[in-house]
């Protein structure tokens, strides 16, 4: 097959992490007869020291002539003090709207050789598969009215709304239980339904679509909850679908679980071109120094020929060579422990592009 792949590398340990998920595409296609053309644009932090802006139109238009976006990181300290509009981060929101960019897919899992890494003990999160799917087009991000107002007295007001639609909610739901059939079958949704109108109407339209999905189950959880039996009992969860700003949080606390943010990727997928990085951050205060993990990004690279391209076999063979690699002791700074060999972002990258062969 032939593919366009934008390749958004960002900012900070986005400019290092991107390049070994290419690197491991490209050996994918040579090794499967595949045919990826990748483009590289500008994107946050880059984007706006070079015309102005977080999302250049250039960018913009790629993203939609491609069949797939490869995206790292944005942000860091040096834009903070720009306008709230002209933030890096604000090219997220922008680029998932622009794409139509509804549901973002979050796995964390586990993998044997990194239990010790996590900060719980072995028998809380020793065979945790969950996968978070959060909605990520509405919502308080998106809903208007929105903005900081002056007051009479002189003061300030932020105001954000949390807003959501029947078929918004519905379409999210859908995802989450197609995916939970290919799963375990149980699907968690979270809301604040004893206090927010928003929630009621979530899980109401819940409901509604379980009835489609009778071999499925559905859960109902408060947010607070779920955060805390993330940490007493991850184990209980398959799939959780959540709202914008739910999935956000308790999609980093899963991550969390697994030892290292460093590990996770996500699919973020509409109508028709989806968008592919790992969850973490631009973590500027590492950038540079080619200490960054990699594994998320690569392991993104692999939903990308997954969900964007259906190329099952091609995406397990990069999940393997990760597991391959963990067996072998190779492990970034964020992910050591006792016994094992510490090694830098490109190394990482080199070891995992051996394992596929």
């Amino acid at each position: 097959m032939k593919a366009k792949i934008a390749v958004l590398a960002g900012d900070g340990v986005g400019r290092e992490i991107v390049p070994e998920a290419v690197k491991v595409l490209q050996a994918i296609g040579e090794k499967y007869q595949h045919t990826f053309e990748f483009t590289s644009a500008d994107i946050g932090g880059q984007a706006i020291d070079k015309v102005g802006v977080p999302l250049p139109q250039e960018t913009l238009a790629l993203a939609k002539q491609s069949d797939a976006v490869l995206l790292g990181a944005v942000g860091g300290p040096k834009w903070e003090g720009l306008e709230y509009s002209l933030r890096p981060e604000r090219a997220l929101l922008g680029i998932r709207e622009a794409l139509g960019l509804y549901a973002n897919l979050r796995p964390a899992k586990v993998y044997p050789n990194l239990v010790d890494a996590s900060t719980l003990k072995r028998e809380v999160i020793e065979g945790i598969d969950i996968l978070v799917v959060r909605e990520l087009t509405g919502g308080i991000y998106f809903g208007k009215p929105k903005g900081i107002e002056k007051l009479p007295n002189g003061e300030e007001r932020g105001v954000n709304t949390e807003v959501y639609t029947t078929e918004e909610i519905r379409r999210i739901g859908k995802v989450a239980f197609e995916a939970a059939r290919k799963r375990r079958k149980k699907v968690t949704s979270v809301d604040k339904a004893n206090v927010l109108e928003s929630s009621e109407l979530w899980r109401r339209v819940m409901i509604e679509v379980q009835k489609s999905y009778p071999d499925v189950e559905l859960h109902h959880i408060y947010v607070d909850n779920a955060a805390m039996q993330l940490v007493r009992n991850p184990r209980q969860f398959d799939v959780m679908v959540c709202n914008n700003i739910f999935g956000d949080i308790l999609s980093d606390e899963a991550a969390m679980l697994t030892g290292s943010i460093g590990m996770l990727p996500s699919a973020s997928i509409g109508a028709k071109v989806g968008l592919f990085e790992p969850i973490h951050g631009s973590a500027p205060d590492i950038a540079g120094k080619n200490i960054a993990n990699p594994i998320a990004t690569i392991a993104s690279a692999g939903m990308m020929l997954s969900y964007a391209f259906k190329l099952e076999k091609e995406a397990e063979a990069i999940e393997q060579a990760i597991v391959k690699t963990l067996d072998m002791g190779y492990r970034t700074k964020d992910i050591q422990s006792p016994g094992t060999r510490v090694v830098g972002t490109t190394e990482m990258g080199d070891a995992i592009l051996r394992n596929l062969s």
